[in-house]
């Protein structure tokens, strides 16, 4: 089996078998890390009690042994998890299709990020929901610590990523405050957006983030962006015909004429939104397309385990 720890995976269309490798990946990973004691599994093994649930026999152990041990887990559910996805227009930049050389893009990305955290869920047995927003909530679920719930948020993911339409705006305030008043307390907020919200009101964002956690929630915000083409603006200098996914705003220019002042912008922009997080204790992580999964990974992990000590 080939493990994945890749971002270009040419083929999206099986979400749940490509996040488990990119588990497996990634647990292998912890063996050479600081993580290297963290279980994903369970605690320990013991004897099996007649009349107790058999649904937690280790049947290959019994194959081994002839003798029943069922499988200890230090909680049933010790944690909550809703997975926030942002999927207004600007989440499919860039464009991948047949014409293009790009096989990922910050919607694939998120989906996929998304599914393996729900895999490391679950094999935790914690219980996990998912919303999915572009200008408004279209899926919001419950958090369940099932298969078949797994399956099921797997399909509005898959859902997700081929929903290809421009012109869809972004609304995260709106959701944010949604999500905060209706989740469970205390429960962990793991969001993947790029934050281009068309607003002229930025604090307004920044008081639905409070919201969270004023209600009491941990919360992680993956800020999903391609580094190197929306941040470092790194384009051939040649005409190019920019197109504003979300509004259909055009604009004709060669790249060198504007990157100096568009840097800057962005970086003031992201740097308040660091800013406004570390102001109210959200952790801010900037996920590029371009880096893979284990830096998503690997900061749910060191969350986890704070909100575990």
């Amino acid at each position: 089996m080939v493990l994945l720890d890749n971002y270009q995976v040419r083929n999206i269309g099986n979400l749940e078998l490509l996040a488990k490798q990119v588990v497996e990946g990634f647990i292998i990973g912890l063996h050479k890390s600081p993580f290297h004691g963290f279980s994903v599994e369970f605690a320990e093994h013991r004897l099996y009690n007649p009349g107790e649930t058999t649904k937690d026999i280790d049947w290959k152990v019994y194959a081994r042994t002839d003798r029943m041990y069922t499988k200890k887990y230090e909680e049933e559910t010790n944690l909550r998890c809703q997975i926030v996805l942002d999927i207004s227009s600007s989440m499919y930049f860039p464009e991948v299709g047949k014409d293009t050389q790009n096989y990922t893009n910050k919607i694939r990305f998120s989906a996929l990020a998304a599914a393996s955290l729900m895999n490391l869920l679950m094999k935790q047995r914690d219980a996990f929901g998912l919303t999915i927003f572009d200008n408004e909530v279209r899926n919001h679920t419950r958090c369940k610590a099932s298969t078949s719930h797994y399956r099921l948020l797997l399909t509005y993911l898959q859902q997700a990523i081929e929903r290809n339409e421009r012109n869809r705006t972004t609304s995260a305030t709106q959701a944010l405050h949604q999500i905060a008043d209706s989740i469970h307390k205390r429960s962990l907020v793991v969001i993947f957006s790029d934050m281009f919200e068309h607003s002229n009101n930025p604090e307004a964002l920044y008081s639905a983030l409070q919201h969270l956690k004023h209600a009491k929630h941990e919360v992680i915000l993956f800020h999903t962006v391609d580094k190197s083409l929306e941040i470092d603006f790194e384009y051939d200098n040649r005409p190019y015909l920019f197109i504003d996914m979300e509004t259909g705003e055009e604009l004709r220019l060669q790249p060198n004429q504007v990157k100096e002042t568009y840097v800057k912008q962005v970086a003031a922009f992201k740097e308040e939104l660091r800013l406004k997080c570390m102001q109210y204790k959200v952790d801010f992580v900037e996920a590029d397309i371009n880096q893979g999964f284990r830096p998503i990974l690997q900061a749910w992990l060191v969350k986890r385990t704070k909100m575990r000590i």
